[in-house]
């Protein structure tokens, strides 16, 4: 059971790192040019590493419409949403709505998969997501001034989109909850997924409205970037977190993964040379307290 909450710990901790990868290429091309270069390229990443591992074999045909379906709400509409947050938010508000999934998720397999949860495990979950949430909002002094901490555009424009982006995140997680426990490989899964999530945003991309279109021109430097951010974050990371819903319950699954905010905090002190607020910290130690709760229990 430990080999799942840290497959989801893992995956919160490449979140975190792309989160800040992805700020200045996504802000240059546009959260629908970047979230679609990068979708492509993680596509090619995990098919020829399918092939090579006949992981193939592992996916039948009733997996592939749930697969489909978790990939076109989980990842097209999620990550799309979550990118445009991130261009109008900044990484650090987009990681606070985005940690939303968490309780969204308890809530979800507790109505829809009977998923039971022990007083510990509750608690467990209610410390880590309070962590999250300190983590977040005492993460930022007066005296910080990164362009990271800039809103652009209404303030509800951005909540609405990282509450969707959640939202998202949340049902495809437990779309694909069953598909994973009935043995499917994690990539094989994962390339299904982000292939049905790269073909809509090619398609998105084709529609003629300017928003669709790339801001900026494709340098090598930036898809370069892009590729890393998308190995890191959808290629390891989202294989990681199907990995852990083949045997962890979602709720717990979720809320260990919502831990990016608190683990993206050293990185932003490191990226910005800005030093974090101390309630932040204090944030993430709930964070690492509620996440030895899921473990112990």
């Amino acid at each position: 059971m430990y080999l799942y909450e840290a497959a989801a710990l893992g995956a919160a901790t490449l979140w975190a790192m792309t989160g800040l990868l992805s700020a200045a290429p996504a802000q240059h091309l546009g959260a629908i040019a970047f979230n679609c270069t990068r979708m492509v390229l993680v596509t090619l990443m995990l098919c020829v590493w399918v092939m090579l591992t006949t992981g193939w074999s592992s996916v039948g045909g009733g997996h592939l419409l749930p697969l489909v379906l978790s990939g076109f709400v989980g990842i097209f509409m999620g990550d799309t949403a979550l990118f445009l947050t991130l261009n109008r938010m900044g990484p650090r508000r987009t990681a606070m709505l985005f940690s939303l999934n968490a309780p969204m998720s308890a809530i979800l397999g507790w109505l829809l998969l009977s998923e039971e949860l022990n007083s510990m495990q509750i608690f467990g979950i209610a410390l880590t997501f309070l962590g999250v949430l300190l983590a977040i909002r005492f993460g930022k002094r007066k005296s910080q001034l990164h362009k990271w901490e800039d809103i652009k555009g209404p303030l509800w424009i951005g909540i609405l989109l990282g509450f969707a982006a959640a939202l998202s995140q949340s049902v495809g997680s437990l779309i694909a909850r069953p598909i994973m426990e009935a043995g499917v490989d994690p990539v094989a899964a994962s390339s299904i997924r982000v292939g049905v999530a790269a073909l809509g945003l090619v398609v998105l991309m084709r529609l003629p409205f300017s928003w669709v279109k790339p801001a900026g021109r494709f340098t090598l430097p930036v898809v370069g970037i892009i590729a890393v951010s998308g190995f890191l974050g959808m290629g390891v990371g989202m294989t990681l977190i199907l990995f852990a819903l083949s045997g962890g319950e979602v709720g717990i699954v979720a809320t260990l993964s919502a831990t990016t905010p608190a683990v993206m905090l050293p990185m932003m002190w490191w990226r910005t040379r800005e030093f974090p607020a101390p309630g932040a910290w204090v944030g993430a130690g709930l964070v690492v307290a509620g996440s030895a709760l899921l473990f112990a229990s």
